[in-house]
């Protein structure tokens, strides 16, 4: 008896709706280069089907539908193939930015069921949803600098446009927030109960609708308030990220008579030192450029991580102390904050491609 291997992206469409679920439960829906492909097919045709008003994503947990949205890139895939030179990791990032483009200018609502973790690449197929809907278990989190690489996936463009300085602080940590926070931060439009979503989820496909804007606003008039819990930490979120470079960020940080003060700065101090340079630098330029430059940047950046850094890359050094080994004792290098040098951070900008020949030079 062969064993059928179920699809790891579901799509069907059911009345005016298109519906995506992510069927990785066990590795918590992180996306592959299949799975990248898949998405990119589906709302390709869907863009053009007449009969599909909007298009719905959710994730899936073991027991079923919901629960975990999406917990980023396969990490281990990355290592593998970092430690190895395979070309598919090119593949990989190229093909995952332009999905992210696509859904950031799709032309029908997109709808982003957030529900538990959505980091990482879970943030890059969401933040461009024309709805991005939390509930109370949802865990958001950029957490790239932990394991040696920054906020991709058009992370630079998304977290600089948070208020104040919360895109540095949120890239330069990796610190979780819940819906409240996500909300006030931007980056979500509404509270969904958790227990609602499949409700709500089977009318979408059941009722008749007018138009795809009916259909946002159907799932929009569902939200419930729900409180942020980070609300008091914005004065000092503001006061410490807002200065000039990491050095002067953990200094301060450091001085400061504070409970958060103490903790944030032994956060950035397990961080890989260069990225949080590379990061800081990534969010500031990005504040004044539009998605697909960002991303474009950000494609030179993940080349320079994998490939063109002499000696290590702190990428694949990152995730082996996470995820592969897990000694959770990434080698840094350099190894302190203060150790980082401009013309260590400089290379991470400068394209190896000339413009015509960039992987993404046809985003608009």
């Amino acid at each position: 008896m062969t064993e059928t291997v179920a699809s790891e992206v579901l799509s069907e469409v059911r009345g005016q709706v298109g519906f995506i679920t992510l069927n990785r439960p066990r590795a918590l829906n992180a996306l592959s280069l299949g799975m990248v492909r898949d998405l990119m097919g589906v709302l390709l045709a869907w863009q053009n089907d007449a009969h599909v008003l909007a298009v719905a994503i959710r994730g899936s947990n073991k027991e079923g539908p919901f629960g975990a949205f999406c917990a980023g890139g396969d990490i281990r895939f990355l290592h593998q193939a970092g430690s190895q030179g395979n070309p598919l990791l090119e593949d990989f990032f190229t093909e995952e930015y332009a999905l992210n483009h696509l859904i950031h200018n799709y032309g029908k609502p997109y709808i982003a069921f957030m529900d538990g973790i959505v980091m990482g690449g879970g943030m890059g197929i969401s933040q461009g949803a024309a709805l991005r809907v939390v509930t109370e278990r949802t865990k958001m989190a950029m957490p790239e600098t932990a394991i040696g690489l920054f906020p991709d996936v058009g992370g630079g463009y998304f977290l600089s446009r948070c208020p104040g300085r919360v895109g540095e602080w949120l890239a330069l940590t990796g610190d979780t927030i819940g819906a409240g926070d996500a909300i006030e931060n931007q980056l979500a439009d509404g509270c969904l109960p958790a227990d609602q979503q499949a409700a709500v989820w089977d009318a979408l496909g059941t009722q008749s609708f007018a138009s795809g804007a009916a259909i946002k606003d159907y799932v929009a008039s569902k939200f419930v308030a729900i409180s942020a819990l980070q609300s008091s930490a914005r004065g000092q979120i503001d006061q410490y990220f807002s200065l000039g470079s990491v050095g002067e960020i953990i200094a301060a940080l450091e001085a400061a008579d504070t409970e958060w003060g103490r903790t944030t700065a032994a956060t950035l101090r397990k961080r890989s030192p260069l990225m949080l340079h590379v990061v800081l630098a990534q969010i500031r330029r990005a504040r004044t450029m539009g998605l697909a430059d960002d991303l474009r940047m950000e494609r030179d950046m993940v080349r320079h991580c994998f490939f063109l850094r002499p000696g290590q890359s702190e990428t694949v050094e990152g995730i082996r102390a996470l995820a592969v080994d897990k000694d959770h004792a990434p080698q840094w290098i350099p190894v302190r904050i203060e150790d980082v040098t401009p013309e260590m951070v400089a290379p991470f900008f400068a394209s190896p491609w000339p413009a015509h020949a960039h992987p993404l030079a046809s985003l608009g």
